[in-house]
């Protein structure tokens, strides 16, 4: 397997994950991203806020080139895609285009956010609260509790390690083997250390671990030897 890819069983069904932040099933032909949060940098620039408004293009090339590299049947989008309610229908042309060219030939399906709770606006695609197919239901924030077969994002979740001396955080997938939490895809998006009160509950520490998200790599990380 290549070194940007991993395997994590996620209630018996083996999913691989990616380098860039999303996920890919073979078995279903399918690729799924999260908190995208597309127009995030402009909904920050119009406020005042000294930040370039460029993370669409970013976020929308490198969405692009891991679906070239899956061709997948099944796009899902597991919500807070768009950063507003808005920022769909104030998308550019040239992203909007950008982002048909992705979606073409392909079920695309956005899932909604507590960032996009409406459908977007002349996008395109199915939208739905969440989505069951055979063992995992994909969904936007993680349901309370223990629960098997889910895949979601929403915590925008980050590890951190230290060695000698040094600490390293890096965006990451988390699971336990009964679900999983997806890292955010946005090129804008921040990040909670799984570690933090918020994900409190969710896993089974004794099998928790962390797919570290490296420079060319993932880094599987044992929950114990996290800080």
């Amino acid at each position: 397997m290549p070194a940007g890819q991993c395997a994590s069983e996620i209630a018996g069904v083996e999913l691989l994950c990616d380098i860039a932040g999303c996920i890919y099933w073979p078995q279903e032909s399918l690729m799924a991203v999260s908190d995208l949060h597309l127009e995030k940098g402009a909904t920050l620039a119009s406020r005042g806020s000294l930040l370039p408004p460029y993370d669409t293009a970013a976020t929308l090339t490198r969405l692009a080139a891991r679906i070239d590299y899956w061709q997948p049947r099944r796009v899902i989008s597991l919500g807070d895609s768009f950063h507003d309610g808005e920022a769909s229908s104030r998308m550019p042309q040239n992203y909007r285009s950008k982002l048909a060219g992705a979606m073409q030939g392909r079920d695309w399906i956005w899932i909604s956010g507590n960032h996009d709770p409406e459908p977007p606006q002349g996008i395109g695609g199915d939208c739905a609260d969440e989505v069951a197919i055979g063992a995992l239901t994909f969904r936007h924030a993680p349901a309370a509790g223990f629960v098997i077969g889910e895949v979601s994002g929403h915590m925008h979740p980050h590890a951190r390690i230290v060695r000698r001396g040094k600490a390293v955080r890096r965006r990451c997938f988390v699971t336990d083997g009964a679900r999983l939490v997806m890292p955010a895809f946005g090129a804008f998006a921040g990040g909670l250390n799984i570690r933090d009160q918020a994900f409190s509950g969710l896993f089974n520490q004794t099998r928790l671990c962390a797919h570290m998200i490296g420079r060319d790599r993932l880094y599987t990380i044992a929950g114990r030897d996290l800080a």
